[in-house]
């Protein structure tokens, strides 16, 4: 059994990956190679892999995959109908990073919600030091209490922040991408209104047909003006240049961002440009990524590994 870990720094170098070599063979490349990616996995029987595309432009000549384990949840990188037809297993992980992620989006709100950056720079450039008074308060900033969290995607992730918001004392509402998300602790509500009432909304939904800009000019132009946009969920579900555009003329009071249409981003990325930290920040797709997070999605893999071994299906994805 030959395993090929294609985007293995996607794991962090820290991460141990011994506990593989149990299974089998293991060769282990840091990053991907478009050029040589479909080389390296061609005796495979099991290929490990993150962001890449898997279709049949990698894996015509790989005629001994069997097994392709994602170390993500999202699957919109895997071509279903080639694989299927190829009767070649897909696992994904799943739960791995709810606590990470749900803790960042926190984080993300407050650095923004607090204007953070705006008094730690206060402090640390002397100006407290030197003033007459014990405290200081120029940017205002508000109470969680009492505000409506709005989120769109109630999926595990989902709720692990609504549960937090609504310990701060958030009403908590969604929206539900696929129309088929019922949850009796939550009320459900349309799109537009969800825009048009809530003071935060957060982003933790996969990206398909219905997702995708689903942030655009118009969904910013129905939103408080004093609303906090945070995206934790796919880059895409958000046009960039309708939040840079809607941030720079107030039409929206600030966001959090750890995902992005292209990663890493175009160095003329419309938010690049917004370096006022008061109203934007913006994190290198890192919500998933505490070494607890990460440790956790690795051995999800060797769990979907040794359950497939087995004949037991674990994790297994078609579509």
């Amino acid at each position: 059994m030959k395993i090929v870990f294609l985007e293995a720094d996607n794991l962090g170098r820290d991460i141990d990956l011994s506990m593989f070599h149990r299974l089998g063979e293991v060769v282990v490349y840091g990053k991907s190679e478009p050029s040589e990616d479909a080389a390296r996995i061609r005796d495979a029987d099991i290929v490990i892999a993150n962001k890449i595309p898997l279709g049949e432009a990698l894996l015509k000549s790989a005629k001994q995959v069997k097994l392709i384990c994602l170390t993500a949840t999202g699957t919109n990188v895997v071509d279903f109908p080639y694989v299927n037809g190829r009767g070649i297993t897909v696992t994904n992980v799943k739960g791995y990073s709810t606590m990470s992620v749900a803790q960042h989006t926190f984080a993300l709100l407050f650095y923004v919600y607090e204007k953070l950056a705006y008094y730690d720079a206060y402090v640390k450039s002397g100006e407290y030091a030197a003033s007459d008074m014990f405290c200081h308060f120029a940017q205002p900033f508000h109470e969680l209490a009492g505000k409506i969290w709005g989120i769109v995607g109630l999926g595990e992730i989902g709720r692990k922040v609504a549960q937090i918001a609504t310990a701060f004392g958030c009403q908590v509402v969604y929206y539900s991408t696929t129309g088929k998300n019922g949850n009796k602790l939550y009320p459900r509500l349309d799109f537009n209104t969800l825009l048009k009432t809530s003071n935060i909304i957060s982003i933790h939904a996969p990206l398909h047909a219905a997702t995708e800009k689903l942030f655009d000019a118009k969904a910013f132009d129905r939103m408080k003006k004093d609303a906090v946009l945070l995206n934790v969920g796919r880059g895409p579900i958000v046009d960039q240049t309708a939040l840079a555009q809607a941030l720079m003329s107030g039409k929206i009071a600030g966001a959090g961002i750890d995902v992005l249409e292209q990663e890493p981003p175009e160095a003329d990325d419309p938010l690049l440009k917004i370096r006022d930290s008061k109203k934007l920040v913006v994190t290198p797709h890192m919500a998933w990524a505490t070494c607890e997070a990460r440790r956790r999605c690795a051995d999800e893999v060797y769990e979907n590994i040794v359950s497939w071994l087995k004949g037991v299906q674990r994790n297994v994805v078609t579509e």
